[in-house]
């Protein structure tokens, strides 16, 4: 599963793509709006930054509209996705830009029919929130999950990212059910790499080792 990074911060992109975590990044209005940048300004940075899919997101409303913004903001760099939300006029501009060459990431996504249009639509990317499900006391991994199914049985090509991802069980859930890529927010990345037992062990190693007086260097 690919690890793409939810932020338009550049220090915390840069300090997960030194690990090898970052594989993409997505953006959106508001978190272009938190980083109180420019928006084509810091998509640039974060396209020299990362090798893979940058997401920009469209803020028209109507096909012909987002249309032109996604041939704009395609213009950024080679690896830009554009990102067009999932209403019907999304998924005109949708099947144009992607019968252009260029990567679409459909987003918004809350059902497995949904999910099909885009397919049906040419999208690169189909983009399913979990945590906005799951606020509504559904179970947001059952829709990727659905999703993974309906795309199997067809040999649709569109890779599933799932989205809208709060916790770092969300991302292991993703991975068990076979999400192409997860996107989350930094923190939510680092907490992969928390667990008490480890914390419990490792501790206990630093007191046995001092009163060893166990030295390396």
């Amino acid at each position: 599963m690919r690890f793409f990074v939810d932020t338009a911060e550049i220090d915390a992109i840069a300090e997960l793509n030194d690990l090898g975590m970052v594989d993409g990044v997505t953006t959106n209005p508001s978190l272009i709006k938190k980083s109180g940048r420019d928006i084509l300004e810091v998509t640039k940075e974060i396209c020299d930054l990362v090798d893979g899919p940058v997401s920009a997101e469209v803020v028209a409303l109507k096909a012909e509209d987002m249309i032109a913004e996604g041939r704009k903001l395609a213009e950024i760099a080679e690896n830009i996705a554009v990102k067009v939300p999932l209403t019907w006029d999304g998924l005109k501009a949708c099947k144009v830009l992607t019968d252009e060459g260029k990567m679409v990431n459909v987003t918004l996504c809350f059902s497995a029919n949904q999910a099909l249009l885009a397919a049906k639509a040419g999208a690169t990317f189909i983009s399913p929130f979990i945590g906005r499900l799951d606020d509504l006391n559904l179970d947001g991994l059952d829709l990727i999950a659905d999703i993974r199914e309906i795309y199997d049985n067809y040999g649709f090509e569109t890779n599933i990212l799932a989205a809208s991802i709060r916790t770092a069980n969300h991302m292991s859930e993703c991975a068990k059910i076979g999400a192409d890529v997860a996107t989350a927010p930094p923190a939510v990345i680092k907490a992969m790499a928390n667990h008490m037992l480890t914390d419990k062990g490792l501790d206990q190693f630093v007191k046995d080792a001092a009163a060893a007086n166990i030295k390396i260097l």
